[in-house]
């Protein structure tokens, strides 16, 4: 029986945008799939040394509306639906949004992107970074952490083509 393959490519660099290629791999790297995640535009964010600087940004964003990770009960159970006109009017916004986001992770115990990214490498799923995106946007291969492949999309292909699932996100 031949081995089980998937392919994602990621292309957002924010909080939230992390959570699916990463989850999606691990769990197809644990149940035996050859697994490879194509990291290109600003999925690439989720390549660099240092994740905290990612952000959630809810502003147009329709399915972003979230309860409040602290306090009372009721307080907790308000959907916290707020327009972009006034989103976009508060400075700062993003960053409480992504506070707030990183707090109902930590209450919910759920894996942290550093976490998600390490236990992929763990599971030997290959890390692509699109060459021709890293120097677009200026990039040094320093500048992202070590285990990394660079290639195009002739070398994403070459795995994409014999797989039995392929994701874009």
């Amino acid at each position: 029986m031949d081995t089980k393959k998937m392919a994602i490519i990621a292309t957002k660099g924010t909080l939230d945008w992390a959570y699916p290629p990463f989850i999606l791999a691990s769990t197809a790297a644990a149940l035996g799939y050859e697994t490879q995640i194509f990291f290109t535009f600003y999925g690439l964010q989720l390549l660099r040394k240092d994740l905290s600087v990612l952000k959630v940004s809810p502003l147009g964003n329709p399915g972003m509306p979230m309860k409040m990770p602290f306090g009372p009960k009721w307080f907790k159970s308000i959907n916290w639906n707020m327009p972009n006109a006034i989103q976009s009017l508060i400075p700062g916004y993003e960053s409480v949004a992504t506070a707030l986001m990183k707090q109902t992770i930590a209450n919910n115990g759920v894996a942290t992107i550093p976490d998600l990214r390490e236990l992929c490498q763990e599971a030997e799923v290959k890390f692509l970074a699109c060459q021709m995106t890293v120097e677009l946007f200026g990039f040094e291969h320093s500048d992202f952490i070590d285990g990394l492949e660079y290639g195009g999309a002739a070398t994403f292909f070459e795995f994409a083509g014999e797989t039995d699932i392929c994701l874009f996100m």
